[in-house]
């Protein structure tokens, strides 16, 4: 394909002549139930040749090679192709026979196309699309090793594509946490919300520079475990995954929160977890019944927090990305999780992130939090990463690269104490400081110069909820002691 360079920009082009697109999210889940049918059949093309006895779980006349390809000039069009692709194509792909001894990389196709949708309206603007997405020759190593970084380019977009970008932690985060956990061959990690899978794909270029035999490669290519809620988001996931050369992606289309935690055992958990939690939302009141009363919370990142934190293995390592609410929060929930980690993990350390991080989807402060399960925390490192030199925010056009959490890995392995016009911006902590002390308040290292930010409604409520939640819920914490002291018993 000559003009890989311009793929994403022809494909947008010619959608906006289609009535049926309404806006960007629309236009990107189009490209990508066509995208997946279009890396789906060179992979399978590939198992053909390596497998005598391969069968295509796809009926022959509804796999991209026959319908799709169109190297004549004489294939569907206009209304026999909408036709097609609404009454034949869509019924059959999202009722093919799947059951419990289906393949996962044959059952994904039924998986991905469950819940997707066939926008378009004019047959013969969907033709000019089929045949951009059928140029591209993913035979070609180059040619797919370059249209991963398109594809990448294409799940950046979701950051402005409406509430989509909820799917996406951008990519300078995701390498950054990889790195910090140094991924080894033979080790299993998990992203229980992988979204459009960044954290497994910046697991995997890690884990990538470590293989050296036949055998390695085979362990990369079993070495990642991801569950995503949302079909649309799932869809990118396993087009992702196949293009990063996982014929047989462990990623599940399913909700992690809807299972017992207590009912985990030893093989439920995993070596690493990295992973961005869903916060701001809430789940259904019969979703805490899975989880013990003292950690059961109408927050999903407290919720995930606790699955994380039975599905680690032991001498396992984490990084979880969570927001301000989570470290300063003092209702039960998040008291009772903070224990949990200070008693029961390694809180080693916490890097303090801007709030533009994840602009523009969200101006919400968050934080990475270092775990590992080796014993109880003995000390706590904060670490403040400040906006670079030349940036009063982050945003599209200026978004954050990897080398500028440069500051926060030089001190990463030289740690030491850090003060900046007379704030902290590095300190150590004791397991004790932080309980008794602070009240498990993790608040520390905080930004103490930043200007008013005026942010969007959605979040500005988010953040007030969290801040009322969490100030009501210390007056109570505070009453309950006074009464405590002074004999007063509950009326």
């Amino acid at each position: 394909m000559s003009n890989l360079s311009g793929f994403v920009k022809r494909l947008r082009d010619i959608m906006r002549n289609d009535a049926g697109i309404n806006g960007d999210a629309q236009r990107i889940e189009q490209i990508a139930w066509m995208l997946f049918l279009k890396v789906y059949d060179a992979k399978e093309q590939d198992w053909e040749i390596d497998e005598d006895d391969y069968t295509s779980i796809i009926p022959e006349n509804c796999r991209w090679c026959n319908w799709a390809h169109d190297p004549s000039g004489k294939g569907l069009t206009g209304d026999a192709l909408l036709n097609f692709v609404n009454n034949t194509l869509f019924p059959t792909l999202k009722h093919l026979p799947v059951d419990a001894n289906t393949p996962i990389k044959k059952a994904i196709v039924q998986t991905t196309f469950s819940d997707a949708n066939n926008y378009m309206k004019d047959g013969v603007l969907l033709r000019q699309i089929i045949n951009i997405i059928d140029e591209l020759d993913l035979s070609d190593y180059e040619e797919s090793h370059a249209f991963g970084e398109i594809y990448e380019s294409i799940l950046k977009e979701l950051q402005s594509a409406g509430s989509a970008g909820e799917f996406y932690t951008p990519r300078t985060v995701t390498d950054f946490m990889a790195q910090r956990i140094q991924p080894q061959i033979g080790e299993h990690m998990a992203d229980f919300a992988c979204g459009t899978g960044g954290f497994i794909t910046s697991w995997l270029k890690e884990l990538d520079k470590k293989v050296e035999t036949v055998a390695d490669r085979t362990a990369y290519g079993s070495s990642i475990f991801g569950v995503e809620k949302k079909q649309f988001p799932y869809m990118l996931c396993i087009t992702n995954m196949l293009l990063h050369g996982l014929d047989v992606p462990q990623v599940y289309h399913d909700n992690s929160l809807l299972k017992d935690v207590l009912d985990y055992t030893e093989d439920d958990q995993f070596d690493v977890v990295l992973m961005n939690p869903p916060y701001g939302g809430s789940e259904k009141a019969e979703v805490k019944n899975h989880f013990p009363s003292d950690l059961a919370s109408s927050e999903t990142a407290d919720l995930f927090m606790a699955v994380i934190m039975y599905r680690l293995k032991q001498d396992g390592r984490a990084a979880v990305i969570l927001p301000d609410g989570f470290l300063f929060g003092t209702d039960n929930a998040k008291i009772n999780l903070k224990k949990k980690l200070l008693a029961e993990f390694n809180l080693h350390t916490i890097v303090r992130m801007p709030g533009s991080v994840f602009s523009p989807y969200t101006s919400i402060t968050t934080n990475i939090l270092f775990f590992d399960r080796t014993g109880p925390t003995k000390e706590t490192w904060f670490y403040r990463l400040d906006m670079p030199e030349g940036y009063k925010h982050f945003s599209k056009t200026k978004p954050m690269k990897l080398e500028h959490f440069a500051p926060a890995v030089e001190w990463w392995n030289d740690r030491q104490e850090l003060t900046v016009d007379g704030f902290d911006k590095a300190k150590k902590f004791t397991a004790k400081q932080l309980s008794e002390d602070l009240g498990y308040n993790f608040d520390q290292c905080g930004y103490p110069h930043e200007e008013e930010e005026i942010l969007d409604p959605i979040s500005l409520m988010q953040r007030y909820e969290t801040e009322r939640a969490s100030l009501n819920a210390e007056i109570d914490r505070v009453l309950a002691e006074i009464k405590e002291k002074l004999g007063v018993t509950e009326q």
